[in-house]
Parts: structure tokens; sequence; C-alpha cells
């Protein structure tokens, strides 16, 4: 069966034609090419290294405009594994920034939900410091430390530790101390910081 062909495919047809026609009326074989170099005075036995150095510069453009694909390929996939770091960060910069404290809390070992606020030093009490954290990330751990401040302003112990891994945007977390039986007796301050950001701070009394 005879394909059959609308006007604008044969006006497509014709044109491609016509383009064939004219690159082969550019092309030149050996003989007419050698012709030439004689018309212009230029030795002939010089042809095949001269196709030879055409071959090598076009071979040698091809690879500069692979290699120039390639750089551009890499250099895009860093911009973008670069953004994707930098907002990752940002997410998580911003996420450890929601989290506050819910509720705190000194107790003893022995957590009877009492929040401690005078201590014995004699019984050399070991005191936790309970902290209910909300808007926590959940999947990440938190960086958390405790400074146990006496009387004097001074930092007599420092707790410094990660949590697991939330599982829950409410997290209970807490650090410890041992007062020692000489300790000073007068009022006491433990603070909770997540990053250096203090979160809570508490009171208590120690005779």
């Amino acid at each position: 069966m005879t394909q059959r062909l609308t006007q604008e495919q044969l006006t497509q047809i014709i044109a491609e034609i016509e383009k064939l026609k004219a690159l082969e009326e550019e092309e030149l074989d050996r003989k007419q090419v050698e012709e030439i170099l004689q018309e212009l005075n230029l030795p002939s036995s010089l042809l095949d290294d001269a196709l030879m150095q055409l071959q090598r510069k076009q071979a040698l453009k091809a690879q500069q405009k692979r290699n120039k694909w390639i750089i551009g390929s890499i250099a895009a996939v860093l911009v973008i594994l670069i953004g994707f770091s930098i907002f990752s960060i940002q997410q998580n910069n911003s996420a450890i920034a929601r989290v506050q404290a819910q509720q705190d809390r000194v107790t003893l070992v022995q957590d009877n939900g009492e929040n401690l606020k005078v201590v014995e030093r004699q019984s050399n009490p070991q005191l936790f410091y309970r902290v209910t954290l909300k808007d926590g990330p959940v999947g990440k751990k938190l960086q958390l430390s405790c400074n146990w401040i006496n009387p004097s302003v001074e930092v007599v112990k420092q707790n410094l530790y990660q949590t697991r891994t939330l599982t829950t945007s409410v997290w209970n977390t807490y650090c410890r101390y041992t007062i020692p039986t000489v300790a000073p007796t007068g009022n006491w301050q433990v603070q909770m910081f997540l990053n250096g950001r203090k979160l809570s701070e508490a009171d208590f009394q120690v005779k």
C-alpha cells in the first residue's frame, strides 16, 4: 500500500533533501583535495598528516566539550548538596530553638513527685534535677548540660550529656549531683542548658 503524504510532510522532505545535497556538494574527495593543494603549491604528501592533525583537534574539541559538561554537572550537584545541607542545618537549628522546659523539679534518687527546697548536707544526698521538655525534635538527640552553683556563685559541678533519640515531643530528662557533707550552706542553684541556651533553673537551700 502506497504511503500518502500531506503537503506539509512533502515540504519537509524536500527541505531535508536539499540540505543533504548541499552537504554532498560541499564534500571533496581525496583527488579533488590533492588538485587544490597542487594549485596552492602545497605538497600533497602532507595530506595524511594534516588529516590526522585535524582529527586530533576535532577529538580534543569534543573531549573539552565533554569535560565542560562533566564539570558543569558536578558543580550543579555540589550546589544542590550544599543547598540541601544548609537547609537541613537551618531546619535542625530551628527545631532546636523551639525546645522549651515545661516543668522542672529538684528531687532525691527516690522521686516521690516532690520539688525539694531544702537539702540536708549531712545525709550526703544525691540530687536529681528533673526537667520535662516540650516541642522536642522527634528523631533527634539533644546536647544538654547542667551547672550546679554554690552560694558563692561558683560552678562546682557541670554535667554534659546527650539524650537518647527523642521518640516524643515531650521528653523527660535529668542531671544529678551528690552534695558533699562539707558543702557550703546557703542558697544553691541548678541550671539546664541546650546547646548553650538556658532552658530552666531551680533554687534550693543546703543546710
